[in-house]
C-alpha cells in the first residue's frame, strides 16, 4: 500500500476540476466548483504527496439526510482500495455527527457499472427514480449578474 494522506474540507476548486477531467468531459466552472465547495458540509481528498488522487464530497443536513457527491478516484489509482477509504471517511462522518439513536439516510446515485462498488457500503436500490433538471442560470442585458436573493429570515406574502 502506498503512503497516501486523508484530508479534511481542505480540496480547492482547481484540485477539483483536475480530477473531474480526469474521468469526465466538461467539467463545471471555477466559479460554480467554489460556490459548491462553500455549500459542501463534508468533504475528503486522498493525496500522493502533494498531489489530489481522489475525492469526495457529501450535501445535507445531517439532521435526516446526507447526499454523496462527486466521487472520483483518477484512473492511475482505481483498483487499490481508495474508493473505499473515500466511502469509510464519508460513513463515519455521518456517523459521528448525526443526531444518536436515529437513522439517517445517506443517499447518492451511481452509474449502473457502479452500483455494486456502492453495495458493498449497504447502499441500495429502491423503487424511487432519480429526476433531474438542468436550470440554465442568465444575466439580462443590463442586470448585474450579483442578484441573488437573500433568503435568510425573510418572508414572502403569497396571494390566492
Amino acid at each position: 500500500m502506498s503512503n497516501w494522506t486523508i484530508r479534511y474540507n481542505t480540496f480547492t476548486a482547481e484540485e477539483f476540476r483536475s480530477l473531474w477531467e480526469s474521468v469526465w468531459n466538461h467539467p463545471p466552472t471555477l466559479e460554480q466548483i467554489r460556490l459548491a465547495l462553500d455549500h459542501t458540509l463534508f468533504r475528503v481528498g486522498i493525496y500522493d504527496g502533494s498531489s489530489i488522487v481522489a475525492m469526495a464530497r457529501m450535501i445535507g443536513d445531517v439532521g435526516m439526510c446526507c447526499y454523496i457527491k462527486d466521487v472520483i478516484v483518477h484512473p492511475d489509482y482505481q483498483g487499490q482500495g481508495i474508493g473505499s477509504i473515500l466511502m469509510q471517511e464519508l460513513l463515519r462522518y455521518i456517523e459521528e455527527n448525526g443526531v444518536k439513536n436515529t437513522e439517517i439516510s445517506a443517499e447518492l446515485s451511481a452509474l449502473p457499472e457502479k452500483i455494486p462498488f456502492y453495495e458493498k457500503f449497504g447502499f441500495f436500490s429502491n423503487r424511487a427514480q432519480r429526476l433531474r433538471k438542468m436550470v440554465q442560470i442568465t444575466v439580462k442585458s443590463g442586470e448585474k449578474d450579483d442578484k441573488s436573493t437573500d433568503f435568510e429570515n425573510c418572508e414572502k406574502t403569497v396571494c390566492n
